[in-house]
């Protein structure tokens, strides 16, 4: 039999990257993590990391082994999630992350339902994007994630994680007040949705830092347009964003949750047809959808967001 401690620690591994990483993780010293891979390999009778540089990674062997162990520890949320329901109340600590906007519009609602439902569950929140958020998933920093993905770049799912759907928000192009400046043309006067992206070729734009999902939408959106915007703001904060449009610095794609009911102060235009919305969902590893506390969470979240997009 395998020491399913130290299984666990090769499994860090493989999400993790580095030994380092694990340690950092698990509150251990790289040293020791190392020494219990070591005596892991003495237990399974083959070597099951190999040097790359400075640093390790797993032989096709610990590709095996990983693989295994995560259909016991999958088996295992599954006895979790059924000793919870056994239960009359829910207790213990949920670890959410959710990206800006859904933590702003959908995640306090949530709080205040669950809180009444259920006031022994403490929910921890942690508002971070999902290209990071979704891999600390796997790595099991997290119990659910709130995430988002945008028309035309579909994310990739990991056959240990389980998606539900949350809702559509609407994507629109939003710019200052009589964006145009000299001969640029305003948005507002121009017909079409693509109409309406050309005229703005020639003003700054505030877009998501490079390497974001949402990024590379915005830039794909642009170029479908003909033009190649002139990006003088980055920001994951889309409140940021906002703000830059009310002051007249910038155009931005601004999605409606961003407004969470309350009235627009910009001009907002519909995108072309395609790219007119991303989709919101909540995800958790393979085996968890049972669980109640998660269940509770799914509910409330999806209950907070708008009627008409549920």
């Amino acid at each position: 039999m395998f020491d399913l401690h130290r299984l666990r620690l090769l499994r860090e591994l493989k999400h993790r990257g580095t030994l380092a990483a694990v340690a950092a993780a698990l509150s251990y010293s790289p040293s020791s993590v190392s020494q219990q891979l070591s005596q892991l390999e003495t237990e399974v009778g083959v070597p099951l990391l190999e040097p790359v540089g400075r640093r390790v990674r797993l032989t096709q062997q610990a590709e095996i082994l990983v693989a295994h162990t995560e259909a016991v520890l999958e088996r295992l949320e599954r006895a979790e999630a059924d000793i919870a329901t056994s239960l009359t109340d829910l207790t213990g600590t949920l670890r959410v992350a959710s990206f800006q906007t859904a933590a702003l519009a959908l995640v306090p609602p949530a709080l205040t339902s669950l809180r009444a439902s259920h006031p022994r569950l403490r929910v921890h929140v942690t508002q971070m994007e999902p290209e990071r958020a979704l891999p600390r998933l796997l790595a099991r920093d997290f119990d659910l994630v709130i995430a988002e993905e945008y028309p035309g770049n579909p994310n990739p799912r990991p056959a240990e994680l389980e998606q539900e759907e949350l809702c559509h928000d609407p994507l629109r192009l939003a710019h200052p007040h009589r964006a145009g400046t000299g001969g640029t043309v305003d948005a507002t006067d121009a017909t079409g949705p693509t109409a309406r992206l050309r005229a703005l070729a020639d003003h700054p734009w505030v877009l998501e830092p490079e390497g974001t999902a949402a990024r590379h939408w915005a830039m794909t959106l642009c170029r479908s347009a003909d033009f190649e915007p002139d990006v003088r703001f980055e920001s994951t904060d889309l409140l940021l964003h906002l703000r830059l449009v009310e002051q007249g610095h910038a155009a931005a794609l601004l999605p409606d949750l961003v407004w969470d009911g309350r009235p627009a102060t910009v001009p907002l235009h519909q995108l072309p047809r395609g790219r007119r919305g991303r989709r919101l969902f909540t995800a958790i590893r393979r085996g968890r959808g049972r669980h109640p506390a998660i269940r509770a969470c799914r509910q409330a979240v999806g209950a907070s967001g708008p009627p008409g997009r549920r």
